[in-house]
């Protein structure tokens, strides 16, 4: 979930251009807001869900509440990719159930590496696809 259309076209062309690991061929859902995001996430089960705090309707921590209340989402790993980047703000991410956090700006390896961190099974690798 991100506003800027420039971020989500950004994040979406780093995902898809991953040829091997956990991401490799993964399809990407956009949602443009906390409002959105609400109305996609109960239509199918999603591997992860990506969000920024600050968007226009429903912030990122109500978004994180939403989906870990979730019964079909609430072990789905959640990233927070944000330019609030205070000590406050991540621990709170984190206490609400974010796996992890983000900061903007950030490279694509940067994020890359994140995510397959936070899909990577317990205890052991990220999958190869």
């Amino acid at each position: 979930m991100e506003d800027s259309a420039s971020t989500r076209s950004f994040i979406r062309a780093i995902l898809e251009g991953v040829r091997e690991g956990a991401l490799a061929g993964c399809t990407v859902q956009e949602a443009t807001s906390g409002f959105d995001a609400m109305r996609l996430l109960p239509r199918g089960p999603y591997d992860l869900v990506l969000t920024d705090i600050n968007m226009p309707d429903i912030n990122g921590l109500e978004v994180i509440q939403f989906v870990r209340k979730s019964p079909h989402h609430k072990d789905t790993p959640l990233v927070i990719i944000s330019t609030q980047t205070s000590e406050r703000d991540i621990a709170r991410a984190l206490a609400l159930g974010a796996t992890a956090y983000l900061r903007k700006p950030f490279v694509p390896e940067e994020l890359v590496a994140t995510l397959e961190r936070v899909l990577a099974p317990k205890g052991g690798a990220a999958p190869h696809g």
